[in-house]
């Protein structure tokens, strides 16, 4: 057998200023709403593309274009903030 001597620090740096990439349940609908709804009448945005107010107000806008509740409104929301 062969044992080594070694620190047990680890030289891997981690950003902990990333956000995982895991969609819930609420954020995957949410997905799927914006998917279908908005891309009816114009392209998909990303989501990096405005700033949460700017969702907010653009949402709330297009809202009147579509049969969404506001409970779908609001997954959709969640999910372009989130990503």
């Amino acid at each position: 057998m062969v044992y080594g001597c070694a620190s047990k620090t680890s030289s891997l740096k981690i950003n902990e200023n990333i956000k995982p990439a895991i969609l819930t349940l609420e954020l995957s609908e949410g997905k799927v709403l914006y998917a279908k709804n908005c891309a009816e009448c114009h392209k998909l945005y990303e989501p990096k593309s405005y700033s949460a107010e700017e969702w907010k107000s653009i949402l709330q806008e297009m809202k009147e274009n579509t049969e969404l509740d506001e409970d779908q409104v609001m997954k959709v929301y969640n999910y372009l903030i989130m990503n």
